[in-house]
């Protein structure tokens, strides 16, 4: 039993994952309601990562502003670009396949209760800034990341003027909280097997089977993001074959957050995955927890696929100018989606309005994307999460290629960064 635990510690916590996922399924498939403990494994290693991430942000990012010396270089500025582009480019193919491939769905109000969507671009502005005016202990509590990275950006500047034995206990807060961080990530395997059990076992596979298109076009345009767009953003930043970087980054982050279905959960996966990438604490300790508020490429795709969908549906005609309005709109909307499970769904009837398309029509939309939430917001998710750390990656890279110092990727998924 030892060796046997031993040699389950040594595989790495992918294969392990992988491990969990397929008893996942297996578990579904022959005893889908008889142990429903299983699909609580799931839940509470959700809740684990939800629970620890608002304190490690808080804790990183204040011993990483306090410690951080004057006329020190940070990546930041770029990073927020390549986010911005990003998510722009994701609206942009969103759009472009929509009408190479116009769909037509079927309207149902099925899964949508109790929600109120945003009445219009100023409504989600407003609510991003009410959110950096939260109470800090609010914002930790009620997991809002925009408002603890504003007050820890805060307390860190004013820790830069405290005494070096403040800022040693600052730095030991976030190492042990970082600890407490692995050793949850440590839980993925049966976490990912409790996620699987539970999503077959409640939705079945046989659900999705009707919106069977309409998931291949979401799920393309997410594909070729993450294996297109994304790789050559990288390739000109770097100077370097991307894709070991790229499947690293799908590989470690992507996969995690497919099942967590939620960015602010996987913010600790992203923080340990940086940190094996030899990427710079300054930096990343910020860049992850905003790009896991801003970074919404997956969800620009989503917001944008699901309207034109709809405006097909009705046989709205829409030119090429309102399209690029869309793009832009799908691209500001999705930097004001939450970093939650579904967070981009309540932001279609915004784009629906766009077109005129009443608010009733628009909710029908907001319930397809409930039905095939399990495939399209693990998606979604996936595709958000891992780019956080692509571009953070990519940003500082780019800087050691222009001071010229070498970029070592190795073919087999960057095991060594030097």
């Amino acid at each position: 039993m030892v060796t046997l635990f031993e040699k389950w510690a040594k595989l790495s916590l992918v294969k392990r994952i992988i491990c969990g996922l397929i008893l996942g399924i297996i578990f579904a498939l022959l005893i889908p309601n008889e142990v429903p403990f299983i699909a609580i494994l799931g839940t509470l290693f959700v809740g684990l990562l939800k629970a620890i991430a608002p304190a490690l942000v808080f804790f990183l990012v204040i011993s990483a502003i306090a410690q951080h010396k004057a006329g020190e270089k940070t990546n930041m500025p770029s990073i927020i670009i390549l986010y911005f582009i990003g998510t722009i480019l994701a609206a942009l193919v969103a759009v472009i396949a929509s009408f190479i491939f116009p769909l037509a769905i079927q309207l149902s109000s099925a899964g949508v209760h109790n929600v109120t969507p945003p009445s219009g671009i100023i409504e989600v502005l407003k609510s991003l800034l009410m959110r950096i005016a939260d109470n800090p202990v609010n914002a930790l509590v009620n997991a809002n990341y925009v408002g603890v990275l504003f007050w820890a950006i805060l307390l860190g500047l004013a820790f830069r003027h405290t005494s070096d034995s403040t800022k040693i206990v600052l730095a030991s807060f976030s190492d042990a909280v970082s600890k407490v961080v692995k050793w949850v990530i440590n839980l993925a395997p049966l976490g990912v097997m409790g996620l699987v059990f539970g999503a077959i076992s409640e939705k079945g596979l046989g659900a999705l089977v009707g919106y069977g298109q309409l998931i291949l076009l979401l799920v393309g345009c997410m594909l070729f993001i993450a294996l297109v767009v994304n790789p050559t953003i990288a390739l000109i930043m770097m100077r370097r074959n991307p894709y070991p970087l790229v499947f690293r980054c799908l590989e470690e982050s992507g996969i995690t957050a497919f099942f967590t279905r939620s960015s602010a959960a996987n913010i600790p996966v992203n923080m340990n995955l940086c940190e094996k990438l030899n990427l710079d604490k300054d930096t990343y300790s910020v860049s992850i927890p905003l790009g896991a508020t801003i970074n919404m490429a997956g969800a620009a795709v989503t917001i944008s696929v699901l309207t034109l969908a709809a405006v097909h549906t009705l046989g709205i005609q829409v030119d090429f100018i309102t399209a690029i309005i869309l793009s832009l709109l799908a691209a500001v909307s999705a930097c004001g989606a939450s970093g939650v499970a579904g967070g981009s769904l309540l932001l279609i009837p915004l784009a629906c309005s766009l077109f005129g398309i009443p608010n009733d029509v628009a909710m029908e939309v907001v319930g397809v994307g409930f039905i095939i939430g399990v495939i399209q917001d693990s998606c979604e998710t996936g595709l958000n999460s891992s780019t956080d750390v692509l571009f953070t990656a990519v940003a500082e890279y780019r800087e050691w290629r222009k001071s010229g110092r070498e970029i070592k990727i190795p073919k087999k998924f960057l095991k060594n960064i030097s």
